[in-house]
C-alpha cells in the first residue's frame, strides 16, 4: 500500500497551493482534448470537482465572449456612441453634397410631396 506525502499530492500546484490562470486554462484543456479526468487530476494533486469547476467557467466565459450584444454599461453606451458617430458623418456627407451642388448654381433634388 502507497501512501502520498504532502509534497507528492501538492506536485502540481503553485506558489500557496494556488494555480496560475495558465495552469488551469492548460489543465482545462487537457480534458477537453480528451486527456482521462483522473490521470488529470493526480498529476495535477487536486480534486475532481476543482477541474470540473474550472473547465465550466472557462466554458461559461467562451460561450459570454460569443454574445453579440456587450454586457457591461461601458460597452453598451460605447456602442451607442459609435452608431451616433455614424450617424452624424451620414448627414455630414448629405451636408457637404448640398453645400457643393449650392455653391455650383446647381438645383437641389427636389423632394416629392407624400400623398
Amino acid at each position: 500500500m502507497r501512501t502520498e506525502t504532502t509534497a507528492s499530492v501538492g506536485v502540481g500546484l503553485g506558489r500557496g497551493g494556488r494555480m496560475s490562470r495558465q495552469r488551469k486554462r492548460d489543465a482545462v484543456l487537457r480534458l477537453l482534448r480528451g486527456e482521462d479526468l483522473e490521470t488529470l487530476t493526480r498529476a495535477l494533486g487536486v480534486t475532481a470537482a476543482t477541474v470540473i469547476g474550472w473547465q465550466d467557467s472557462f466554458l461559461a466565459a467562451g460561450e459570454a465572449s460569443l454574445a453579440t450584444r456587450p454586457s457591461n454599461g461601458e460597452a453598451l453606451e460605447s456602442e451607442r456612441l459609435k452608431a451616433k458617430l455614424g450617424e452624424m458623418l451620414l448627414e455630414r456627407e448629405l451636408l457637404e453634397a448640398k453645400i457643393a451642388a449650392l455653391e455650383a448654381n446647381r438645383p437641389l433634388a427636389r423632394r416629392r410631396l407624400r400623398p
